[in-house]
C-alpha cells in the first residue's frame, strides 16, 4: 500500500488479521504526537534473505548500520509514493523478472507443500543488531 492510498477497511468477517490491523491503527494514532516530537523507535524482523542483503550493504559501507538503511529506504519509499507511474513501471518490471525466472513453473501444490514444511520447521534464533556493541 502506498502512503498516498487510503487504508483498507478491515472487519473480522473479511480478514482473520483484522484485529492486528485495528490494533496497529490504534497504536499509530496513540503514538503520533509523541513521534512528531521525538521520532519513532521500533524493532523490525527481516527474513534471512533480506537480512543477508542488508548486512552485505553494511559490510560494503553503503550504510553504517541497519537503522540507517531503514531511514534511507523508507525515505526513498516516501519520495516514490506520489509517483504512481513509476510504481506501476517498477511493478511491471518485477512481474516480468518473475515471469522470465527459469525456476518458474513449480506446480502450485508443490509450492504449498514446501511452504507448509518451511513454516512448520523450528526456526533458529534471529541475529540481533546491537548499537552499543564493539566488533
Amino acid at each position: 500500500m502506498s502512503a498516498a492510498a487510503s487504508p483498507p477497511d478491515f472487519s473480522e468477517d473479511d480478514d482473520p488479521l483484522a484485529a492486528l490491523y485495528q490494533r496497529g491503527r490504534a497504536q499509530a494514532a496513540t503514538l503520533r504526537e509523541q513521534a512528531r516530537e521525538g521520532g519513532l523507535r521500533f524493532e523490525a524482523f527481516l527474513p534471512s534473505t533480506l537480512a543477508d542483503w542488508l548486512l552485505d550493504l553494511v559490510e560494503r559501507g553503503v550504510f553504517f548500520d541497519p537503522s540507517e538503511a531503514v531511514f534511507v529506504l523508507l525515505g526513498e519509499a516516501r519520495e516514490l509514493a506520489p509517483h504512481k507511474d513509476i510504481q506501476d513501471e517498477l511493478r511491471r518490471r518485477q512481474i516480468r523478472a518473475a515471469l522470465d525466472d527459469p525456476c518458474l513453473g513449480t506446480p502450485g501444490k508443490e509450492v504449498i507443500t514446501r511452504l507448509r514444511a518451511e513454516m512448520e520447521r523450528p526456526r533458529p534464533e534471529p541475529a540481533s543488531w546491537q548499537t552499543d556493541q564493539e566488533p
